[in-house]
C-alpha cells in the first residue's frame, strides 16, 4: 500500500473490514500469523494512535457543532505543547479544506434533533481523524449510506488526500465507475484470472462477479440451458480456478518478489524494541486534561439533549405530584401509620426503578467510546469518571431534590428542618446506589432491552427483600440472606427511623422509641420486619454497596473486548 488511494474491494462477507483492522492494527492478534510492515519495519505498538481511521458507522457526538467535534479532538490527540491558538488555527483550515464553511457551527444531529446532511457528516469524521495530520488514513466502506453524488465528492475529497502524499487504504463494496478510476491501487480479497470485462460494463461489478461465481454461471446460461446442479458445481470450482489462475499469473510472481525484498530489507534495519503484535494505546494529553474535556463535553451533550435531562427531571416532578397527592396530609392516626408506611416504600422503590434510565449511559456510546479510547482520546478512568460525575452526581441529584421538596410538604411528613435533609439525603443515595448497580449490570451488555430484563428483575428480588411485603423473619434461612442485598430495604429503614422516631400518634405512645430503631408499642408495624440498625448504618451500608456497584463496572468497562 502505497502513497495514494488504495482501494479493498470484495463482495459481502468476504473480509474487507476484518482486512482492514488487520492493517489498522485493531483486530484482536489471537489466531493470526503473518506480520504488517511499516517501511519495512514492523508496526509501532501504538500505530492505531498514530494513524487515522474512519469506522464504517460514523461515530461523533450528534449534540454538538461540527466545529466543536474538531476542537474535541484536537484538544486530546495534538501534544500539549501545540499551543491552544495553533489547534484552533487547525480546526478552521480543516473545516475549510473539507468544504464544511456553511454548517461549521450546525449541529452534527441526533435521533432528536435535526442536522447536517449525510456527506457532511461523513466529513466531519474524516476531519476528526485528520486533525493529528496522521500519514496513513484507513476508512471502512465510507461510502456507506450515501447517495452516488454525495459518495463521488467524499472519494474526490479523499483523492486531493491522497495527491498530497498521505496513504489511504479503504474498502468499498460497489463503486461506480467515477468512484473507480479514482484508485491507485485495487486489491481484491480474491483475485480473478483470465476473464474477459466486456466493453462498457463497470469493472468493479465486473470483479464482484467473477468473486462471487456469477460470472461463469451467467455466461453458461446465456450459451444453453443448464441444470441447477450444473450452475451449482460451477460456482462452487470457481474460487479453486481462482486462487490456481492467481498462482500462476505474473501478478503473483511480482507480489512475491515485492514480499522477498521487503523481508530481505527488513533485516538490515532497526527492528522494533516492542512486539508487533502489542496493542498499546498512548495518549498526548494529561489526565486532568482528558478529564476536562470529556466532562466538558459531556456535561454539554447533557443539556442539550432533552431526552436525558429535561424529561428526567419532568418525569420526577410528575411522580412527585402524584405520590404528594394520593397521600396527602396523612394523619396522626392509624390511617396515618399505613399511609406514611405506604409512602416511604413507594418513594424508596420508585427511586430505584428510575435509575434504570442509566442502563443505556454505556449502550448507546459504546462505538463512540471504543474508537475514541482505541484511537487515543482518552483513558478509560477519564471516560468512566465524567460519566459517573455527570450522571450520577448530576442526573441523579437534582431529580431527587425536587421529587423531595414536592413529595415531602405535600405528603405532611415530619415538620423538621434536620428530617426533611436528611429525607432528602436518604432518597438521593437511595437513587446513588440504583444507579451504580444499574451501571454495573449494564457496563459489557450491548443490547438496552436485555440490560433493562436483568436490572427490572433484580430490583423486584429487592423489593420483595425490602421488609414491607414479606415477614423477613420468616423467610427460610437459605433465602433469608437476600435481603442484606436490597437497596431499598436500607433506604426504607433509613426513611422510617427519620420519620417515626419521636413522632407522636392518638395515643400519646411514641411509634419508635428514640432509643432503638426497633418499633416500640402495639401501633407499630410488626417487630423484627425492619433492620435492626441505625439510620446512619444504613445510610454507611448504601454508600459501600455504592462504591462495590461502581467498581464492578468500571472493571467491566476497563476489561471488556475493545478490538473486533
Amino acid at each position: 500500500m502505497r502513497p495514494g488511494l488504495n482501494a479493498i474491494l470484495g463482495p459481502t462477507g468476504s473480509g474487507k473490514s476484518s482486512f482492514l483492522d488487520i492493517l489498522a492494527a485493531r483486530k484482536d492478534p489471537a489466531g493470526l500469523s503473518g506480520e504488517v510492515l511499516i517501511d519495512g519495519v514492523p508496526q509501532p505498538p501504538n500505530f492505531k494512535c498514530l494513524s487515522g481511521y474512519v469506522v464504517q458507522d460514523d461515530v461523533v457526538m450528534g449534540t454538538l457543532t461540527v466545529r466543536e467535534n474538531l476542537r474535541f479532538s484536537a484538544a486530546l490527540r495534538l501534544p500539549s505543547s501545540v499551543s491552544r491558538a495553533e489547534k484552533e488555527a487547525r480546526v478552521c483550515q480543516l473545516i475549510r479544506e473539507l468544504g464544511l464553511t456553511k454548517v461549521a457551527d450546525s449541529k452534527v444531529g441526533t435521533q432528536m434533533i435535526r442536522g447536517i446532511s449525510g456527506g457532511e457528516r461523513k466529513r466531519t469524521n474524516i476531519g476528526m481523524e485528520l486533525i493529528m495530520d496522521p500519514s496513513v488514513l484507513f476508512l471502512d466502506e465510507p461510502t456507506t449510506g450515501l447517495d452516488a453524488s454525495t459518495a463521488n465528492s467524499v472519494l474526490l475529497l479523499l483523492k486531493r488526500m491522497a495527491n498530497q502524499g498521505r496513504t489511504i487504504v479503504m474498502s468499498i463494496h460497489q463503486p461506480r465507475f467515477s468512484i473507480y478510476k479514482l484508485f491507485d491501487t485495487l486489491t481484491l480479497t480474491l483475485s480473478w484470472g483470465c476473464y474477459t470485462c466486456e466493453p462498457h460494463n463497470n469493472p468493479a461489478d465486473f470483479f464482484l462477479d467473477v468473486i462471487n461465481g456469477d460470472y461463469h454461471a451467467s455466461t453458461l446460461a446465456t450459451m444453453q440451458e443448464v441444470a441447477v446442479e450444473d450452475l451449482r458445481s460451477c460456482r462452487q470450482s470457481v474460487e479453486d480456478r481462482l486462487v490456481e489462475d492467481y498462482q500462476t499469473s505474473s501478478c503473483s510472481a511480482a507480489t512475491r518478489a515485492e514480499l522477498e525484498r521487503i523481508v530481505q530489507g527488513k533485516h538490515r534495519k532497526a527492528p522494533c524494541t516492542a512486539a508487533a503484535a502489542a496493542r498499546t494505546v498512548t495518549y498526548n494529553s494529561s489526565f486532568c486534561h482528558q478529564l476536562h474535556w470529556v466532562l466538558k463535553r459531556t456535561f454539554r451533550n447533557l443539556l442539550l439533549n432533552p431526552q436525558t435531562s429535561v424529561a428526567q427531571v419532568g418525569v420526577s416532578l410528575f411522580l412527585a405530584l402524584i405520590v404528594g397527592a394520593i397521600f396527602f396530609g396523612v394523619k396522626n392516626d392509624q390511617s396515618g401509620i399505613q399511609n406514611r408506611m405506604g409512602a416511604l416504600f413507594f418513594i424508596t422503590t420508585n427511586q430505584c426503578f428510575s435509575s434504570v434510565s442509566a442502563a443505556e449511559l454505556f449502550i448507546s456510546e459504546r462505538k463512540l467510546f471504543m474508537h475514541e479510547y482505541i484511537s487515543g482520546y482518552y483513558r478509560v478512568s477519564v471516560y468512566f469518571l465524567s460519566k459517573v460525575l455527570s450522571d450520577i452526581f448530576v442526573l441523579r441529584t437534582i431529580p431527587a431534590a425536587i421529587f423531595s421538596v414536592v413529595s415531602y410538604f405535600m405528603i405532611g411528613l415530619q415538620v423538621s428542618v434536620e428530617a426533611f435533609f436528611i429525607f432528602m439525603l436518604t432518597v438521593t443515595l437511595v437513587s446513588y446506589t440504583a444507579t451504580s448497580m444499574t451501571m454495573a449490570i449494564s457496563a459489557d451488555q450491548s443490547v438496552v432491552a436485555l440490560a433493562n430484563l436483568f436490572i427490572t428483575i433484580s430490583f423486584v428480588f429487592m423489593m420483595i427483600f425490602s421488609g414491607l411485603l414479606v415477614n423477613l423473619p420468616s423467610i427460610m434461612d437459605w433465602l433469608a440472606w437476600l435481603k442484606y442485598f436490597s437497596i431499598p430495604r436500607y433506604g426504607l429503614a433509613a426513611l422510617q427511623i427519620n420519620e417515626f422516631v419521636g413522632l407522636r400518634f392518638c395515643d400519646t405512645q411514641d411509634i419508635w422509641t428514640t432509643n432503638s430503631s426497633s418499633p416500640g408499642n402495639h401501633s407499630s408495624p410488626p417487630a423484627g420486619q425492619y433492620s435492626h440498625w441505625g439510620m446512619w448504618e444504613n445510610h454507611l451500608a448504601l454508600t459501600v454497596m455504592m462504591a462495590i456497584f461502581l467498581i464492578i463496572a468500571y472493571l467491566k468497562l476497563r476489561f471488556i473486548k475493545k478490538f473486533t
